[in-house]
């Protein structure tokens, strides 16, 4: 009996960095709306309660501005879901893009790159990424949120271009994901719980826990909240070639993580009291706008050709598609047809013409890389089959 253990490997990844991501994300968003919901205690010291019902009980929180007097006995700390996010999405980016790097990281359309140069490049992005995150956080441009929220918008969209130009697309889009999930992890292994760690310290050495500290805390997990929706968009991205391969792509990258952006932001004023409509008519405009542009600048529909005979259509499939997406895929690398597309049968062939035609006619996304040299005459002929019914004829 054989057992792809790659594919199980993926599967169990992708399992994990999803169950995880919903955990820290889940975290991220219930500590937001519970900072924007806290009210003055009536006595005590801590600086805000809150109470709430929730499967069929009833529960009492108090928020302490630095810290308590005392520390109780068992602290939990939210770290280990934001750790095994990062984990297992860097382990799917090693797995997916590095060990094939070939054939999902590296384009030669675009950069002549050695699988050592890409994945360097790669990690490279990453650490960057980091490196100037945190020095903006550290400068002067730190004590505006909305200015360093700038730079750093400014700082991925640079990013976006550039690895759209050396990797492929979908790689370029998942290594920005990733850029701001190695940020996002980062601030919770850096600086939110170090930070964290030093309140308590001092507080159980008896001194006066320093306030700063916990500022710098707030910050960071602030930042975080607003980069998960656009994380999230990136994580799903793959799925629509729409944006991901169409001309431009790193443009639409940059509307849609604005898109995101926006949304959170209505949602954070939204707990806290303001129900700001024009901020989320400013997200549902910006995606519109987006949607508009990027099938504005797709390039123009092939002229129109005579609709081919089946038997060259499907010479053209199996030449082109079918190493992949057969029921014993023959393409190194991939164990089984991509997302379940079918196309070494017939039936397949007609099932699927409408996926063809987004993926292999209008986006050019496929083949991936166009490592078989399919030719702009033989998109337009498929185009032309497809558009007159995909019919099987003798």
């Amino acid at each position: 009996m054989h057992v792809d253990l790659g594919e199980w490997l993926n599967l169990a990844l992708r399992w994990l960095h999803l169950t995880t991501g919903i955990a820290w994300i889940g975290s991220s968003f219930y500590f937001v709306w519970l900072d924007n919901h806290l009210t003055q205690p009536a006595a005590g010291e801590a600086s805000g309660e809150l109470w709430s019902v929730h499967g069929g009980g009833f529960y009492h929180n108090q928020k302490y501005q630095v810290a308590p007097r005392q520390m109780p006995e068992q602290l939990h700390w939210f770290k280990w879901e934001a750790y095994f996010t990062w984990l297992s999405g860097f382990s799917l980016l090693v797995l997916v893009y590095y060990v094939g790097a070939e054939s999902f990281l590296i384009d030669p359309a675009k950069a002549a790159l050695s699988p050592a140069a890409g994945i360097g490049i790669g990690l490279g992005a990453l650490a960057l990424g980091w490196l100037i995150y945190d020095g903006l956080c550290r400068s002067p441009l730190g004590a505006n949120n909305l200015v360093l929220g700038l730079w750093w918008f400014i700082t991925l969209f640079f990013a976006a271009v550039v690895l759209d130009n050396v990797f492929n697309s979908r790689a370029a889009y998942l290594h920005i994901g990733a850029m701001i999930g190695t940020v996002m992890v980062a601030n919770v292994f850096l600086i939110i719980i170090p930070n964290q760690r030093k309140v308590v310290a001092q507080v159980l050495d008896g001194e006066t826990p320093d306030p700063a500290l916990g500022k710098q805390a707030k910050q960071r997990s602030v930042h975080n909240n607003y980069m998960t929706l656009p994380v999230l968009f990136v994580m799903i991205s793959n799925h629509y070639p729409m944006i991901v391969s169409a001309p431009l792509n790193w443009l639409w990258l940059a509307g849609l993580g604005i898109v995101g952006w926006t949304i959170r932001h209505f949602f954070n004023l939204k707990n806290a009291g303001q129900l700001r409509l024009d901020v989320l008519a400013l997200g549902a405009l910006a995606f519109v706008t987006v949607a508009v542009l990027n099938e504005t600048a797709k390039p123009p529909p092939p002229a129109a050709v005579p609709v081919p005979p089946f038997a060259e259509v499907r010479a053209l499939v199996d030449r082109h598609c079918v190493m992949c997406h057969a029921a014993q895929p023959t393409h190194q690398g991939v164990p089984a047809a991509p997302n379940g597309v079918r196309l070494d049968t017939d039936e397949g062939l007609t099932r699927n013409a409408a996926k063809i035609y987004e993926r292999a006619v209008a986006s050019h996304s496929m083949p991936l890389n166009n490592e078989t040299h399919i030719t702009d005459a033989e998109r337009a002929s498929l185009g032309a089959w497809i558009e007159a019914g995909a019919k099987v004829s003798p």
